[in-house]
């Protein structure tokens, strides 16, 4: 099965290490883009002048959209300080927060740290730029499973895996979410490919960003060419391969600079891999 995404993108190709394998002490890497360098140094600078950024509560489009969902595999693309990835652990995901802050990933770790060794064991940091992360290149299509050997003993388990050490995540996710992970335009399409190729089977895709109606608010918003409607997005992926659950522009009353309350909309994507 391909990456799902219409228009022949491809991204990656064999030999890709796995998701922990481009990791050198927390660290990305390999990455080479002198613009997504220049937005590392942006963000940072941007965390670093500032106590605290972000509300400290999650995202309320991944609280409707995940949840139901059973807990297993997330990864929290663009996680800044963590509110999403906490809240998922919290639930009993296993999660990878990635995002290329130092500053904020720093303020997510202690965060985790006060709700529990329980809840902070269950999320991994890592400091990435999702334009460039080996591990967001679509890993390869699983080989047939060799023939049980009876002489294996103690080797195999009884769902039939191997005994040994197994990486704590694997190079696929039950979740792949990307809060206000806002692109250029001429990016989108491979930085969607990117998320699409690390949904497991079965499991769901939600890209949540602002929607262009917001830039008629007169409210602080990324430049027109960095926003798309959820419709958009949602054209990009094979139906054959996804089934679309929401694709909408969804009201979030919030409170405006003066004191307030003004409505904007949030471009909701949420789709799930086919399973075959």
């Amino acid at each position: 099965m391909g990456l799902g995404v219409r228009g022949g993108v491809a991204v990656g190709g064999g030999g890709v290490p796995g998701i922990l394998g481009v990791m050198v002490d927390g660290a990305l890497t390999g990455a080479t883009s002198e613009t997504a360098e220049m937005d590392e140094v942006a963000w940072e600078r941007w965390y670093a002048s500032r106590e605290g950024v972000g509300s400290g509560r999650p995202s309320s489009q991944l609280v409707v959209e995940a949840g139901a969902l059973a807990p297993g595999r997330a990864l929290d693309v663009g996680c800044g300080e963590g509110a999403d990835a906490l809240w998922l652990a919290e639930r009993g995901w296993q999660v990878l927060a990635v995002d290329f802050s130092a500053s904020a990933l720093r303020r997510g770790k202690a965060q985790a740290v006060d709700l529990g060794r329980v809840v902070a064991a269950r999320v991994m940091w890592m400091r990435a730029d999702a334009m460039t992360w080996a591990g967001l290149n679509a890993p390869p299509e699983p080989s047939p499973a060799p023939a049980s050997n009876p002489g294996a003993g103690a080797g195999a388990g009884a769902g039939g895996r191997a005994a040994g050490r197994v990486s704590r995540f694997e190079t696929r996710f039950d979740l792949v979410s990307a809060q206000f992970l806002h692109v250029p335009a001429d990016r989108r399409p491979a930085m969607l490919a990117r998320l699409c190729g690390v949904v497991a089977p079965g499991g769901s895709l939600l890209v949540v960003g602002h929607d262009p109606a917001d830039l008629g608010l007169g409210i602080p918003r990324p430049e027109a060419g960095m926003l798309c409607e959820a419709r958009e997005l949602a054209g990009l992926l094979d139906p054959a391969v996804w089934e679309v659950l929401v694709a909408q522009s969804r009201p979030r009353a919030v409170m405006g600079s003066g004191g307030g309350e003004i409505v904007v909309r949030d471009a909701v994507l949420h789709a799930r891999r086919r399973a075959s």
